[in-house]
């Protein structure tokens, strides 16, 4: 099975001090190693224009160090996970998806497209909005 981190829960993975990085770090340790712990090429995406907007912005130096080792740490958890597609199949759900006019963000029906074509279950704090997406499996790994 895949679990894909939405964009929240990736944030949240990234903040190493926070207890619903412990809970989130807790399940995915529970999950099996044929099992697949990834991503999309939207999440990155939205937290790449985010780091980079961030990095842009630095006027002083002691920011731009900051903002430069932010966008590194980014990067690298990028290296370390599997990155999900927006491909041709995700593509077709998406369609379906935005037929239906469900009260949804365009990246969040992207990535929920993604995983409903993957068959994976995704992992976020967003219940409320994922919810409404037919077939998505959603589930929040960072609540008690």
């Amino acid at each position: 099975m895949i679990h894909i981190l939405d964009t929240d829960v990736l944030t949240i993975a990234e903040l190493p001090d926070s207890p619903e990085y412990l809970r989130l770090h807790s399940r995915i340790l529970q999950v099996a190693k044929d099992d697949t712990v990834a991503t999309t090429i939207v999440t990155y995406e939205e937290q790449t224009r985010g780091w980079l907007a961030y990095a842009s912005k630095s006027q002083e130096t002691a920011h731009q160090v900051k903002a430069y080792a932010y966008l590194k740490r980014h990067l690298q958890t990028y290296v370390s996970l599997e990155v999900l597609d927006f491909d041709a199949a995700a593509a077709q759900e998406f369609s379906r998806l935005r037929s239906l006019r469900l009260r949804v963000g365009t990246a969040d029906l992207k990535i929920a497209a993604i995983a409903i074509s993957q068959g994976a279950l995704l992992l976020s704090r967003n219940l409320k909005d994922f919810q409404r997406v037919p077939d998505l499996r959603v589930e929040d790994w960072t609540r008690v």
